[in-house]
């Protein structure tokens, strides 16, 4: 998921559609009632309802042109109406959801949603409850950590679009030349990458704001962001977990980081195929799937920016956790659903029929964007760095399924608490302050 720009954005949109009262519709053709006057039997059939209707993709989209095309033509084909697929960015996207949802008249029928919004609007009845067609959709087969986020009270209402799990991305020339193998545990993450630095060769680029792979330390601790008590959500970084996970990370950042405290995630896609942006090499990064797109070398002759993986200079791994393993990374992506003021659920149904069928999963996968469904493994697992995603991926956790969660996500709560802490801040101190803060916007 992107990151949004305002957590006051956040709380407006869910304020919205709850003054709206939003509630799913029916569908738009009742079943009619069987004619009891007679003894024939009269098979039941049921009629596709052509309708046209519109699917909000996010980015530019995200979603690569040919499986957009694809969407489209076969909604033709099998409603026998119009899909109108239109691309929102991901920095207006809430703004326009403010807008959109709560509105009949000019609501989206299908949404792609970051999968840490979805708490935000499931909580308040943004979207129809899917519970009747889960099942049909891939039930149990569906990725369960973005299956949990969009669900309230186990009743699912957005599900799993696509993932991207976190790798770590490395130079193996400079591991090499540094006498270091790749890590096999989390403290070893710090060890090799310390070493690394010690020498003057490299180190570990996370920036101190950079929340989303901090929270991994966290996780692998058996920490967590937040937990629900009793109809509550409460911050939980001053849990005994939470902080060992914190003061982990804290010691990495010291010893291991060429990062800057006030540095995010942004040039995590390219940092190590370029020495000067961290003043010492980046010898590792940690950053989505999708950035094998992004890393490499140079290519001689090419494009300006353009790089290529080279087997000699560029490796990858998972993030291993506490006692190795893998530890649980957060994942990224997206969830979908059905807007419940969409005038059109029949053929929104439609669309997420054709979107969860299992020759749309396999072209997800095709295109390096994970599958929602695990029975599409084959599609997406086509090398050792998918791979990788993949196992990632099936051990990942998101962030809280609180209804205030987009609400902290913007607010830059989480990058202000790991900042302080990278610079050297006492953690239980800090944990203390910002449990108060997060805990007052979590409920919503």
């Amino acid at each position: 998921m992107k990151k949004m720009t305002s957590g006051a954005v956040a709380f407006a949109a869910a304020s919205a559609i709850v003054l709206a009262g939003c509630s799913s519709s029916g569908s738009d053709d009742p079943a009619s009632e069987p004619d009891e006057t007679t003894d024939e039997t009269t098979e039941e059939t049921t009629e596709t309802v052509a309708q046209d209707i519109t699917l909000w993709l996010m980015g530019a989209p995200d979603t690569p042109e040919d499986l957009v095309t694809y969407l489209e033509d076969t909604y033709a084909a099998e409603n026998g109406g119009t899909l109108t697929v239109e691309a929102v960015a991901w920095g207006d996207a809430l703004p326009k959801l403010t807008t959109a949802l709560p509105d009949a008249a000019n609501t989206p029928d299908v949404v792609e949603i970051g999968n840490t919004w979805a708490p935000t609007f499931t909580a308040v009845g943004a979207f129809s409850d899917l519970s009747d067609m889960y099942d049909e959709l891939g039930g149990d087969d569906l990725l369960p950590s973005f299956t949990e986020v969009g669900s309230v009270d186990g009743t699912p209402y957005a599900l799993p679009y696509y993932f991207g799990s976190r790798n770590m991305w490395a130079r193996a020339d400079i591991y090499e030349a540094g006498g270091v193998e790749v890590p096999t545990t989390l403290a070893e993450v710090t060890e090799v990458h310390a070493s690394l630095k010690d020498q003057g060769l490299g180190g570990l680029y996370l920036g101190g704001q950079d929340w989303r792979n901090a929270i991994s330390w966290v996780f692998a601790y058996g920490g967590d962001l937040a937990a629900k008590d009793g109809d509550l959500w409460e911050s939980t970084l001053s849990s005994a977990e939470s902080q060992e996970g914190i003061a982990a990370w804290q010691e990495m950042f010291e010893s291991a980081s060429v990062a800057n405290a006030n540095d995010t995630d942004a040039d995590n896609y390219f940092i190590i195929n370029d020495d000067t942006l961290a003043g010492i090499p980046a010898a590792a990064s940690m950053a989505p799937s999708w950035a094998a797109c992004c890393i490499g070398l140079p290519v001689e002759g090419g494009e300006e920016g353009e790089v290529a993986w080279d087997d000699a200079a560029n490796t990858a791994y998972g993030l291993p956790g506490v006692d190795g393993g893998l530890a649980p990374v957060f994942a990224g992506g997206s969830n979908i659903g059905i807007s419940a003021q969409s005038e059109n659920q029949e053929g929104s149904r439609d669309l997420l029929r054709i979107i969860f069928s299992d020759d749309f999963q396999a072209m997800l996968g095709e295109n390096g964007l994970g599958p929602a469904n695990v029975n599409a493994k084959d599609s997406f697992v086509t090398d050792e760095f998918r791979q990788i995603a993949w196992d990632t991926a099936q051990v990942s956790k998101l962030t809280p399924a609180a209804p205030g969660w987009a609400s902290v996500e913007g607010s830059g709560l989480l990058e202000e608490f790991f900042q302080a802490v990278a610079e050297g801040g006492d953690i239980a101190a800090l944990a203390a302050e910002y449990d108060e803060k997060i805990t007052a916007q979590l409920n919503g």
